[in-house]
């Protein structure tokens, strides 16, 4: 699957959750490891563990692990989050997960796997963010906005309370098409904010340039 402009912004966003001390990590459905290896590049003491259900993924993200500077604090699973026991538990969940619930699908399973939910419902989801979960932990997710509404109220089902929703617009003549939100165990005053990718004459917003400027090549 490519590298999406809003997963960048995602990662990029990730490390202003400023955890303390050693981490352990859980990236579910990594893909090809983006958010991990971007995580790895801020938090010198974060280990993470990424798991991907699709062989070619997991193997993707596996080689740009090995190819990069962090690779011994970072390790794919290639397994269904589903069936993997939570006898360890994360200071820090993360997930870029399925987005197209119920949309047309592609001849091709495996990006129907990467694009529905037909492997990991936002149900299912939540309920692994409360199995691996620490009590003082946080679960970050990236969503289509009109799921948002729909994913914070599941989220009380499992005890997982909003702290921050970052808005994502393309620009501000834009209607929202992604929400970036935080969740932990503890009830907290919200904080909200937005941002734009690009400004109203097609280029990178400050706010987009300072967040990915440590990340782009050129930007």
């Amino acid at each position: 699957m490519k590298v999406c402009t809003d997963a960048c912004l995602f990662g990029a966003l990730l490390p202003t959750i400023l955890l303390k001390g050693e981490l352990k990590v859980l990236d579910i459905g990594t893909g090809t490891g983006l958010l991990s290896l971007m995580y790895a590049q801020k938090n010198p003491d974060a280990v993470i563990d990424a798991v991907e259900i699709e062989p070619n993924a997991a193997g993707q993200a596996r080689q740009n692990f090995v190819s990069s500077p962090w690779t011994e604090r970072l390790n794919v699973i290639n397994t269904d989050i589903l069936k993997l026991d939570p006898v360890k538990q994360y200071e820090f969940i993360i997930s870029n997960p399925p987005f197209y619930e119920d949309a047309l699908k592609s001849p091709h399973a495996n990006k129907n796997d990467a694009k529905h939910d037909t492997a990991l419902s936002l149900t299912d989801l939540l309920k692994m963010a409360e199995a691996f979960l620490t009590d003082d932990g946080v679960f970050a997710v990236l969503l289509p906005y009109q799921r948002v509404g729909y994913f914070i109220q599941e989220a009380l089902k499992f005890h997982m309370y909003l702290n921050q929703q970052v808005s994502v617009r393309q620009t501000e003549l834009h209607d929202y098409f992604r929400g970036i939100l935080f969740f932990s165990r503890k009830k907290v005053e919200v904080e909200k904010t937005e941002i734009s990718i690009k400004d109203n004459e097609g280029k990178y917003s400050d706010a987009f340039v300072a967040a990915l400027k440590d990340y782009y090549l050129y930007l």
